[in-house]
């Protein structure tokens, strides 16, 4: 069975050689989601999470390129290690326009990999559903990266 999205959603799925609780906890904890959050080039100094059903979120990412982006949102679901739901809005430019609703699901598979799935919508046009694609890709590349440092120590 599949299903076909709509032009306003926003699709990845992405396997990390992590168990489904790390990678939980790298999105729920502020002292991890401040190490990798934001696309490569970024860095995010600026973080709070309140983490709790109806607890908000709050972050910046910095480039030298692009300089200050802030983004929030609100958590509207949290089931341990298997599902996060929240709100993403961004503070300022053409996606700032609307808020999205981002639901990740992880699944741990039988080869030892965690599937994530990454779900975001609705998007204003297709051109800003796409843009997404690269900054989201490019994230998760800084996420794989960061949870596999956590699992040396």
């Amino acid at each position: 069975m599949s299903a076909q999205l709509a032009d306003d959603e926003l699709l990845i799925t992405r396997d990390f050689d992590a168990p489904a609780s790390l990678l939980f906890s790298l999105w729920s904890e502020v002292e991890h989601f401040s190490k990798w959050m934001g696309p490569e080039g970024f860095e995010c100094p600026e973080a709070e999470i309140d983490f709790r059903i109806g607890g908000k979120y709050r972050g910046m990412i910095r480039s030298k390129d692009h300089g200050d982006s802030w983004f929030g949102g609100k958590y509207r679901e949290i089931d341990p290690p298997n599902r996060l739901v929240f709100t993403w809005t961004w503070d300022t430019g053409p996606s700032g326009e609307v808020e999205t609703l981002i639901t990740i699901t992880f699944r741990e598979n039988d080869s030892g990999l965690t599937t994530m799935t990454f779900h975001q919508s609705p998007f204003i046009n297709v051109e800003r559903r796409n843009s997404h694609i690269g900054g989201w890709s490019s994230l998760f590349n800084k996420l794989a990266a960061y949870a596999a440092q956590q699992q040396v120590r």
